[in-house]
């Protein structure tokens, strides 16, 4: 079946969606494909974590994800608040109730590894899942992978070419292929997104699913702003801005208005504080939205919250346009590369989301097909080649305020090509295939393992 948007806006768990709600997917998928004989007969169970998940995993609490998706608990709907209490309830009982069902001793140390030096071919974020019964003999195993935006396959899926084709009103796998259907029916991307999505959903569960992504983007900037605490979790002690920012931008905002002297630049200081509050929760692992992933999950939600705050004319149905034409950009993207830090380094993810949100800014601003493609373009260039070094395993540094930037970034794209004509020399598709191959050629030390980059060489400093 082909991507729908809201595969690549999901609602899910930080910190990571490659690192954190894969796992927690691919942990529970195991579980609830043990059938009830099966079932019945484990007595302890045992994960293996590979690659980039090895080498970061405590950071992006790949570890704790799994012990809950193995518990039966799903990403989207696991209560942030309560995921300490939980994991410590495992740890002191040494029992986990598999799958929510089946009671089994269980050891947080000793059953879930994470190999910090090991891979398994075919992608680095690879996993290892078996169930024994009580004399050793194992019942079931399976490898599985995190792809990305919390996407998971397993060995078979993963050697096949993703399906863009099939079930779709109208089929496009690349930006040029995009455009041409936009020619032919006279039809703006979002309308071509929409006439895809009423191929699986009601008109009504795609509208309400849309909004429902818009209202927990929302709300995970305003959690973002009430967190009391000074610092992150993890250990760098990073400090909290969103609170503080956004007590010093009303109190700055009511000066201006009695004075009459606004910032000029006034509006991106908001977009920063969006950005900032959104990737502040998602290190805390709090509830959020993969766009298309946790790592660049600020990007889109404080692109929208400019064009809802700064520009006239918002509505549902202009955010919903919006989306759409961003899911659009993220399906071709990947399509043909991708959105994960793993593979691609922070170009997959950074990169795809400014890009994605160039692309639904210029279209609810106005933008024709060929100016929303320019749009998408010009972002996705600008991050091309971006490392993705997390220092210490930790979705903070640089992660937080690449955000913030590259929300800027994906404004100044999306008002750069409103005035040009879409027409320009490099294309959307030109700049996937060179952030495929950089991404290729780049050494992974500086693909989400911390061992490249400023994750280096703040460890030496």
């Amino acid at each position: 079946m082909a991507l729908s948007a809201l595969d690549m806006f999901s609602i899910g768990i930080g910190p990571s969606s490659s690192h954190t709600v894969g796992p927690m997917r691919a942990a529970a998928s195991f579980a609830a494909a043990l059938d009830g004989r099966v079932l019945g007969q484990v007595a302890r169970v045992r994960a293996e974590l590979f690659g980039s998940l090895g080498a970061t995993g405590i950071g992006h609490h790949s570890d704790i994800a799994v012990i809950l998706g193995l518990a039966g608990h799903d990403p989207a709907t696991v209560n942030t608040d309560e995921v300490p209490d939980l994991i410590q309830q495992i740890r002191d009982s040494a029992v986990l109730r598999l799958a929510g069902r089946a009671p089994i001793e269980f050891s947080i140390d000793a059953d879930v590894v994470l190999h910090s030096r090991k891979s398994l071919p075919g992608h680095p974020n690879a996993m290892r899942f078996a169930a024994f019964n009580s004399d050793g003999t194992e019942l079931a195993s399976q490898t599985l992978y995190s792809i990305g935006g919390g996407f998971v396959v397993n060995d078979q899926e993963l050697q096949a070419p993703l399906n863009t084709e099939n079930d779709a009103v109208y089929r496009f796998t690349s930006g040029a292929e995009l455009l041409e259907t936009c020619a032919a029916t006279g039809k703006s991307i979002a309308e071509v997104m929409w006439a895809n999505e009423l191929s699986w959903r009601s008109e009504t569960e795609v509208r309400d699913a849309l909004l429902e992504i818009w209202k927990v983007m929302q709300q995970c900037v305003e959690n973002g702003c009430r967190r009391t605490e000074k610092t992150l979790p993890g250990g760098l002690n990073v400090t909290r801005r969103a609170p503080a920012l956004r007590e010093r931008l009303r109190r700055q905002e009511a000066e201006a208005k009695a004075s009459e002297s606004m910032d000029p630049l006034w509006a991106m200081e908001w977009v920063n504080l969006y950005a900032l509050a959104v990737n502040e929760e998602n290190a805390s692992g709090g509830r959020i939205v993969t766009a298309p992933t946790n790592g660049a999950a600020g990007i889109i939600p404080a692109v929208l919250h400019y064009y809802t705050r700064f520009v006239t004319g918002a509505s549902d149905e202009k955010l919903i346009q919006f989306l759409l034409t961003a899911a659009a950009i993220g399906i071709i993207i990947k399509t043909n590369a991708s959105i994960s830090g793993a593979e691609v380094g922070c170009q997959g993810e950074v990169g795809s989301a400014c890009a994605m949100a160039a692309a639904g800014l210029c279209a609810v601003l106005g933008g024709s097909p060929e100016q929303v493609e320019n749009a998408a373009e010009v972002a996705l260039e600008h991050n091309l080649g971006l490392t993705c070094d997390p220092v210490g395993g930790l979705v903070q540094i640089p992660c937080i305020e690449r955000n913030a930037i590259a929300s800027v970034k994906a404004i100044n794209a999306a008002r750069l090509a409103l005035h040009g004509d879409g027409q320009h020399t490099v294309s959307l598709d030109a700049a996937i295939e060179t952030m495929r191959a950089t991404g290729a050629d780049m050494k992974s030390k500086y693909k989400e393992t911390s061992r490249g980059g400023l994750a280096l060489t703040l460890a030496q400093c």
